[in-house]
């Protein structure tokens, strides 16, 4: 019963905060943000005779991957972080942002809408924030007060877009330091070895993703990244370092409780 209801607390959490931005971004209060609302920010090519959904498929079709990694994670249940409630409700969290964000991200490319592309943007502050409030509730034990707090922190940050034309990319850079900061933090008190290749295969693929999307039309000139771009596998990429960050955070939580 008790399991459940961290099960339910988690989906709660994750649907506010989603159904609070979707609200504010249909106010008109963003529309001054800058986002790119067009084809031609993807080296991905639009194949004219299949549906919207699928103009770009490759870059549509990627967007699975982070939902069936949502349900992966969601489906380990207890094996993932023991018996410990607070685990639970932080790895459930997670999970749900993974099965929102792939829908999040293939509604933009399908629609090229404003508020797609702003929710797609603000939705990814939060996830990163997420691994660090893992983290440090590891390394500090903190309580759903300290949980609340910082994802407002995080989700407040991207009014910086609201400021300067690269503020999302701004908050982004300090989300990432943060996370790295964390996660380094927490293997230096509870890792071993096995955390330590997970921590080194999240931070490689968090420098994957930046770079290959960054490199996105110049790496289009080779015909091998023409269909697979460089937007592609830095997805892929996204998909490896939630997946790490899963593994990293999980295996911190069972080495705690063994401690």
């Amino acid at each position: 019963m008790l399991h459940t209801l961290y099960q339910d607390k988690a989906f709660l959490h994750v649907a506010v905060a989603f159904t609070v931005c979707f609200l504010l971004v249909n106010t008109g209060m963003m529309d001054m943000v800058t986002t790119e609302l067009d084809y031609s920010h993807y080296a991905e090519k639009p194949i004219t005779w299949l549906p919207p959904f699928l103009a770009m498929p490759c870059n549509s079709l990627i967007n699975l991957g982070y939902i069936l990694l949502g349900i992966y994670w969601r489906l380990l249940e207890s094996k993932a972080v023991g018996k410990d409630q607070t685990g639970q409700y932080l790895k459930n969290v997670f999970s749900w942002m993974a099965l929102v964000y792939g829908p999040v991200q293939w509604v933009r490319i399908w629609t090229l809408s404003h508020y797609a592309a702003l929710l797609d943007q603000w939705f990814t502050l939060p996830i990163f924030a997420w691994a660090c409030i893992w983290c440090n509730s590891i390394n500090k034990k903190w309580n759903t007060q300290h949980f609340l707090v910082m994802e407002l922190i995080s989700l407040g940050s991207y009014f910086l877009s609201l400021l300067h034309p690269q503020g999302f990319e701004v908050a982004l850079a300090i989300h990432i330091t943060w996370a790295l900061i964390s996660g380094v933090r927490a293997q230096s008190r509870f890792g071993d070895a096995s955390s330590f290749k997970h921590l080194l295969f999240a931070f490689f693929s968090c420098l994957g993703f930046v770079v290959l999307k960054l490199m996105d039309h110049w790496l289009a000139q080779c015909f091998m990244f023409q269909r697979f771009t460089g937007h592609f596998w830095s997805k892929v990429c996204d998909i490896l370092q939630f997946h790490y960050a899963f593994c990293f955070l999980t295996h911190l939580d069972q080495e705690r409780h063994c401690s």
